[in-house]
């Protein structure tokens, strides 16, 4: 009970994610120790810096571990955290898993454990008949085949995909970048519910939380996290499936795009991805056959040990002060650029281009949707 209260504590605190409350737990013995650990000691931790240090000192003020488990409890009864057994072994091979993990539904332990496959379906909100009818045969096909669908619960090729499985009988996983008690659309939430009832509503926000255009983006890493392989099945060039495409592939996953005409704006993302070497989607037998091929995953135990020993990159302190307060400002969990010109306190030309020169030292990385991270 302690260990969930003080993973809880720590993941209300700003600048504070998986890969860092790790290193906390690694360096004091325990998140409960960690939790009482001065500023100074803080800034000995790998990775944290002075402007996290500081965070945690004023956030922690504010919060109380056990009352905050207790209340939390009271509208979240279901969650999961990094340590727990339950906690999908997919999400563990990912830099940046959810530290807290709500969920609403059916759980299979098989597929906690990698045992089970998981595929995910995703696409366009406003999918052509085409696109439509590819999906729901695709979903139906793996739903037939034991495989679980994943996608997220929006309008278009997710409803499609969520809405066939569970027609043929299948086991799907909507990921809701929402509480789960709010359903965005609203106009599924028929089909949230048997979801929960055949299947499992998962989400890394506690109830009451809003829809917001930047959960979005985050909620893709989830989808592409969960799966073996995504199928992007009709996309334009900035359809946020691409995201989740790009993600799954820097995941080691595999990558399948249905393919489409030249004249079809909706299939532009996915010519783009067969191009850079997704594989293209067949039919529903030659899919199946490819999706039988896939390797084993990594085990998580090696994923965590690898996170725990990556070195954190150091800046040389004689450097122009401007590149010292942008890598300040980046974290070891991806960050959004604009939160970091905010922290940074720079204009948007001063601070993107430390952000390229920093990332040319082979100090920070790019990662889609405009984030950075240290290393």
């Amino acid at each position: 009970m302690a260990a969930r209260a003080f993973w809880l504590a720590w993941s209300q605190v700003s600048g504070i994610g998986s890969v860092a409350i790790r290193r906390l737990d690694e360096h004091f013995g325990s998140l409960e120790l960690a939790w009482e650990a001065s500023y100074q000691e803080l800034l000995a931790v790998s990775g944290i810096g002075e402007q996290t240090a500081a965070s945690v000192v004023q956030d922690r003020r504010q919060i109380d571990p056990e009352q905050l488990l207790t209340q939390h409890q009271q509208r979240n009864p279901q969650f999961w955290t990094l340590i727990d057994p339950d906690y999908p072994r997919w999400l563990l091979e990912i830099p940046d898993a959810p530290p807290i993990l709500y969920y609403q539904g059916q759980i299979e332990p098989s597929e906690n454990q990698g045992l089970q496959p998981a595929v995910a379906i995703v696409g366009t909100r406003k999918p052509s008949d085409y696109g439509r009818r590819w999906a729901r045969r695709l979903s139906a096909a793996l739903a037939q085949s034991g495989i679980t669908v994943v996608s997220g619960l929006a309008d278009g090729i997710d409803t499609e995909a969520h809405q066939s499985c569970l027609d043929a009988g299948g086991r799907t996983i909507a990921v809701m970048g929402t509480g789960l008690d709010i359903v965005y659309p609203q106009f599924n939430r028929t089909l949230a519910e048997q979801v929960a009832r055949q299947g499992l509503l998962l989400s890394e926000h506690p109830a009451g939380i809003p829809p917001d255009r930047v959960h979005f983006p985050r909620r893709n890493r989830i989808i592409a996290g969960l799966c073996r392989a995504t199928l992007v099945i009709e996309a334009p060039q900035k359809s946020g499936s691409l995201i989740t495409a790009r993600l799954a592939n820097e995941y080691g996953r595999e990558v399948y795009a249905l393919p489409g005409t030249l004249d079809n704006y909706r299939a532009t993302g996915c010519l783009s991805l067969i191009a850079q070497g997704a594989q293209v989607i067949l039919g529903e037998t030659e899919l199946l056959k490819m999706l039988g091929t896939l390797p084993p995953l990594l085990k998580p135990q090696e994923r965590s040990q690898e996170l725990m020993a990556a070195p954190d990159p150091q800046l040389n302190s004689e450097l122009d002060p401007e590149l010292q307060q942008v890598f300040q400002a980046v974290t070891l969990e991806p960050i959004a650029v604009d939160l970091i010109m905010q922290q940074a306190g720079l204009a948007t030309g001063t601070a993107l281009s430390a952000l390229a020169q920093l990332e040319l030292m082979g100090l920070i990385s790019q990662l889609p949707g405009m984030r950075y991270q240290r290393g």
